[in-house]
C-alpha cells in the first residue's frame, strides 16, 4: 500500500478517452494505455468486461513493461472494444476500438463457359473484404467500363457483367479485379463463342457443363421413396434411386439393415457434403453404416461401419473429415460421436470413436472466403448447461464453458468471425424464466451475457455480417448486424406469424457484397423474402402447405429450405407430397415437382 502522503493521482486527456486502431489481418498490434499519473498501479485490460491480464491466451500473452496490450497475428475475431484502467481505479478508463482490415478475396463464376452467337451470357464475381472492395472488369487486359452499352452492362454494382447477345468478338478472358485500401485480388472468367456446327470436343464439354449436365448443380433430395436428383433448370427428376435399388456389385440394397433387407420405414436423418471431390455423405435412421456415394455415377463406392442409428453428419472441410453422431438406440441412451478421416480421398478412410459421452449435438463453424480454416468445434449436451470446446485436429477436449449462471441448456449455435462471437440458443429448464440467446466471446472462451431480448435459433450470413434469429413458436424475427468494429447492433425485428421453420441466405442479385434471406413459415404456405440491410420484406404465397404428420425423431425444421451455393439463384423447399423450386433472382416460383413425399433432407451439389 502507499503511505498516506503518497496519494495516487491519475489523469486521462479527454481526446484519449476513445482511441481508434486499425490493423491489417495477419499483422501484430500494440495497444498502449493513456492513463497516466504518479505511483500509477498496474494497468488492467478488459475485453467484453472480462479481465485479460491473467488469462493464458495464445495470441494475447505479453503486457510488456509499460503494461501495453500486445496482440500477435491479428484476425477478424480480435476486432472489438478493449478497455484499460489502473488497478483499483475503474472509474477512469480508456477504450480502444480495434478495427481489422482484410484484403479482398474473390470468386468468379463460371470459370469457363461456351455460348452460341445470339444468346445472353453473364459473368459473375463475388468479393469479400474489409473495407468493402470495389470491383472492376477487364477484357483481355482492357477496361470494359468505357464499352458499356445496351449490349454490355454491369449489374449489382459491378459484381455481374452481362452481355445481351454474344458475338464472336466477345470471346475472351474477362478479369474481375477487387480492390480495397489494404489489397487487391483478381480472377479470370473465360467466354468462348462457337457455332454448334463447329464445336470442338473441349468446347462441347464446356457447354455440357454449363447446361447443368455435369456432376454439379443438382439438388439431391432424400425422401420416403428414395433419393431424387433434381436439376433446377429443367424442373425434372434426373435420377431416382429407390430404396430397393441395387447399387453394389454384391447386390446389397441402397438402405439395407443388418439382415440385408431394406426397411421401408427408414428415414433420412442428416447429411454432409464434400464439394472438393463431389461426394455426398448421408445417413439413415435404422442403419449402422455410412454409405459414401460418388456423384458422377450416383453409386455407392464404399460402406463404413458406424455405431447404430447415425442421426447427424457434418463435413469438416479444414481437416477433410466427417463427424458422425449416432444415437445407439431409439431412446438415445447410447449416443456416440465418431469421426471419419480422409473423407474425400476415396480410399483409406478411418473411423475414430471419440471418448465423449452423452453427446446430444455438435457444432463446427462454417468456412467462408475470409476464414478458410477452422480449428475448433463444440459439443453440446442438452441436459447440461455447458458447451465443450474440442480441437478438430487432435479431437481432444480443450475447455468446458459453463452456462449455469444463465440456466442455459444449449440447443443450437452459430458463429461470426467478426468479433469472434458465438450465439447460443438456450432451451428452457425448470428454473429458467426465458429462453433468450447467450453470446460467447471466442477470444476468451467466456460468456459475455444474454443477447439482449433475442430468442430463437441464430443464423449468420456467410460473410458474418448479419445475425438472423427466429423460431417456429415465436412470431418475432430479429435481425442484428456485426459491424467492422466488432459491435453487435440491433437493426430491426419483424412480426412473422406463425413463426419461422427454416432460413437460408442467398447472394443479392441487385447489390454487390450483400446477402438476402429467405425463410419458410412454420405452419403456412408462404416463403418470406428479406433484404437484410434495409428490412424490406415480401412473402411469396404460391407454395402449398408444409409437410404434415408427426415430427421427425431427430428434430430439425418441419419445412426445410436449401439454397444453391454462392452463385446459385434457386432455392428448394418441400410440401406434403411435392417440392417447390424458387427463383431467387426473380423472387418468383420456378416450378413444382410432384410425387416426392417426406423430403426432409436436401443436399445441393454445385461447382462453387
Amino acid at each position: 500500500f502507499f503511505p498516506f502522503s503518497e496519494v495516487v493521482q491519475l489523469s486521462l486527456a479527454p481526446e484519449d478517452r476513445v482511441s481508434m486502431t486499425t490493423v491489417t489481418v495477419g499483422l501484430s498490434t500494440v495497444l498502449t494505455c493513456a492513463v497516466h499519473g504518479d505511483l500509477r498501479p498496474p494497468i488492467v485490460w478488459k475485453r467484453n468486461g472480462l479481465t485479460l491480464n491473467f488469462l493464458d491466451l495464445e495470441d494475447i500473452n505479453d503486457f510488456g513493461e509499460d503494461d501495453s496490450l500486445y496482440i500477435t497475428k491479428v484476425t477478424t475475431i480480435h476486432m472489438g472494444n478493449y478497455t484499460c484502467h489502473a488497478s483499483g481505479h475503474e472509474e477512469l478508463f480508456q477504450t480502444h476500438v480495434l478495427q481489422v482490415n482484410v484484403p479482398p478475396v474473390i470468386r468468379v463464376y463460371p470459370e469457363t463457359q461456351a455460348q452460341e452467337p445470339g444468346v445472353a451470357a453473364s459473368l459473375r464475381c463475388h468479393a469479400e473484404g474489409i473495407p468493402v472492395p470495389r470491383i472492376t472488369w477487364l477484357k483481355n487486359g482492357m477496361d470494359v467500363s468505357a464499352q458499356m452499352s445496351k449490349q454490355l452492362s454491369l449489374i449489382a454494382n459491378g459484381s455481374e457483367l452481362h452481355i445481351g447477345s454474344v458475338r464472336y468478338e466477345d470471346t475472351g478472358a474477362y478479369t474481375c479485379i477487387a480492390k480495397n485500401e489494404v489489397g487487391v485480388d483478381e480472377d479470370i472468367s473465360s467466354l468462348f463463342i462457337e457455332d454448334s456446327a463447329r464445336k470442338t470436343p473441349a468446347v462441347a464439354n464446356i457447354l455440357w457443363r454449363e447446361e447443368g449436365l455435369s456432376v454439379g448443380n443438382m439438388f439431391y433430395v432424400f425422401s420416403d421413396n428414395g433419393i431424387m436428383v433434381i436439376h433446377p433448370m429443367d424442373c425434372e427428376i434426373q435420377r431416382h434411386l429407390k430404396p430397393t435399388e441395387k447399387v453394389f456389385m454384391s447386390y446389397l440394397a441402397l438402405s439395407p439393415e443388418g439382415n440385408g433387407i431394406s426397411d421401408p420405414d427408414a428415414k433420412w436423418a442428416s447429411y454432409s457434403k464434400n464439394m472438393k471431390n463431389k461426394k455426398v455423405k448421408k445417413a439413415r435412421i435404422c442403419m449402422d453404416k455410412i454409405k459414401i456415394s460418388e456423384i458422377i455415377l450416383t453409386s455407392v463406392v464404399r460402406s463404413i461401419g458406424v455405431d447404430p442409428l447415425p442421426a447427424k453428419l457434418s463435413y469438416d472441410k479444414s481437416h477433410d473429415q466427417v463427424w458422425v453422431l449416432s444415437w445407439g438406440d431409439v431412446h438415445r441412451s447410447k449416443t456416440s460421436l465418431q469421426v471419419i478421416t480422409e473423407a474425400s480421398t476415396g480410399q483409406g478412410q478411418h473411423l475414430i470413436r471419440t471418448p465423449f459421452a452423452g453427446v446430444d449435438d455438435f457444432f463446427i463453424p462454417p468456412t467462408n472466403l475470409i476464414i478458410n480454416h477452422i480449428r475448433f468445434g463444440f459439443i453440446l449436451n442438452k441436459s447440461g448447461p455447458a458447451v465443450h470446446k474440442v480441437d478438430l485436429e487432435t479431437l481432444l477436449l480443450l475447455k468446458t464453458i459453463g452456462l449455469q449462471q444463465h440456466s442455459c441448456m444449449p440447443q443450437a449455435m452459430a458463429h461470426t468471425h467478426r468479433g469472434g462471437y458465438f450465439f447460443v440458443q438456450c432451451g428452457q429448464d425448470s428454473s429458467a424464466p426465458t429462453t433468450r440467446q447467450l453470446i460467447i466471446d471466442s477470444v476468451t472462451d467466456s460468456v459475455v451475457g444474454p443477447n439482449g431480448d433475442v430468442a430463437g435459433t441464430p443464423h449468420v450470413s456467410p460473410d458474418g455480417r448479419f445475425v438472423v434469429s427466429a423460431a417456429a413458436d415465436s412470431p418475432w424475427l430479429h435481425v442484428q448486424e456485426v459491424t467492422t468494429r466488432g459491435e453487435i447492433q440491433t437493426r430491426y425485428r419483424l412480426e412473422v406469424r406463425p413463426g419461422i421453420s427454416d432460413l437460408a441466405f442467398q447472394r443479392s442479385f441487385t447489390e454487390a457484397n450483400q446477402y438476402d434471406a429467405y425463410a419458410t413459415l412454420a405452419r403456412g404456405p408462404g416463403l418470406l423474402f428479406l433484404e437484410l440491410p434495409t428490412g424490406k420484406a415480401a412473402v411469396l404465397k404460391d407454395l402449398k402447405g408444409p409437410p404434415t404428420g408427426p415430427s421427425r425423431p431427430w428434430g430439425g425444421p418441419r419445412r426445410i429450405l436449401r439454397d444453391s451455393g454462392l452463385f446459385g439463384q434457386y432455392l428448394l423447399t418441400p410440401a406434403q407430397e411435392s417440392l417447390f423450386l424458387v427463383n431467387g433472382r426473380q423472387n418468383a416460383l420456378r416450378c413444382e415437382v410432384s410425387g416426392i413425399k417426406g423430403g426432409t433432407t436436401v443436399v445441393w451439389v454445385g461447382e462453387v
